[in-house]
């Protein structure tokens, strides 16, 4: 009987929660909230110290020399020419060597070189580095001297008129014409014979 009062006294079991079918969404934060939030974590982690000024330590700079150099680029057929003006003693260095044995001391060579320097003051010096490439001896100290004429041109604006009068500035737009088919060269016919 004890056991059947037990039975009756028990509570009947609370009925069983059903599990939630949706879940629960969580709203993300706004990018400017979550921006704010980084900002004062890396404040609170690292303090900034003021800048440490040495104003004993500082030395005066030394004032930089400006070194004027004017750039002429020259071509002619092939040949392409790079070419670098500085005031100084008259050296004329093509390729890193000397001119006269870069143009094997060929006199009418070596004075297309000279001729935009001959028309120059006497009291006006400079030292031309040049650096050419493409085409043979000929088209190549034509180039220089274009690039010369034009890199003076920059240094003296007065010449400029003079060097146009002489044909120094103007580019020889003459090449090499291209072979045709049927034909030996450009324009040259293989020897026709007749009998």
């Amino acid at each position: 009987m004890a056991e059947e009062e037990k039975k009756k006294t028990k509570k009947p079991a609370a009925p069983k929660k059903k599990a939630a079918t949706h879940r629960a969404v969580k709203k993300p934060k706004v990018k400017e909230e979550v921006k704010e939030e980084a900002k004062e974590k890396i404040k609170a982690e690292v303090p900034i110290a003021p800048p440490v000024v040495h104003h004993a330590a500082r030395k005066p700079k030394a004032p930089k020399i400006k070194v004027e150099r004017f750039y002429g680029t020259g071509r002619r057929k092939e040949a392409i020419a790079r070419v670098w003006l500085t005031r100084g003693d008259g050296r004329i260095m093509v390729n890193e060597r000397p001119y006269d044995a870069f143009f094997c001391k060929r006199p009418v060579l070596l004075n297309i070189v000279n001729k935009p320097l001959v028309l120059l003051d006497s009291g006006v010096k400079f030292n031309i580095d040049a650096e050419v490439f493409g085409g043979g001896v000929s088209s190549q100290a034509d180039a220089v001297r274009m690039g010369i004429a034009r890199a003076v041109v920059l240094a003296l604006p007065e010449k400029h008129q003079q060097f146009r009068t002489l044909g120094l500035l103007t580019r020889d737009p003459r090449e090499k014409e291209r072979k045709k088919y049927g034909l030996k060269r450009a324009r040259r016919a293989f020897q026709y014979t007749k009998r």
